[in-house]
């Protein structure tokens, strides 16, 4: 995993919700787009846009596509949906970082960047009865 040699790396940014994933792989500085996808570009269904099925799916899109563009292996920033909803990520998070391995990615780096409030705004109240 020495990058100091010739390869060039990339960052995957895996936005995983409950609702959608979306994997956009970008250069070392984040500038510039390399490769993108979310789950509506490869499944029909509304549903099944958050699954791990499309997670896998995407992840193979874009890595294919970054391969033929000289990318070597990515740093993966998984991000959830934050703020004041639910932290953790959805399901595709771990499957889009296995089938981006699969593919033939190395994979450096795994880092949550999902945004956590410093006690920001008001959470939504509990609509139980």
């Amino acid at each position: 995993m020495s990058e100091s040699e010739d390869g060039k790396w990339g960052i995957a940014h895996v936005h995983a919700s409950f609702n959608n994933t979306i994997i956009t792989i970008t250069d070392e500085t984040g500038a510039e787009t390399l490769a993108k996808s979310s789950g509506g570009t490869v499944v029909k269904q509304n549903r099944d846009e958050a699954s791990a099925y499309a997670a896998m799916q995407m992840a193979e899109v874009v890595a294919e596509e970054v391969l033929a563009q000289g990318i070597e292996g990515v740093h993966v920033r998984v991000r959830g949906p934050g703020g004041n909803q639910q932290t953790n990520a959805g399901p595709g998070a771990q499957a889009s970082i296995r089938a981006l391995a699969r593919a033939g990615l190395e994979i450096g780096r795994i880092e949550d960047v999902t945004p956590v409030p410093h006690d920001g705004t008001r959470a939504p109240k509990n609509a139980g009865f």
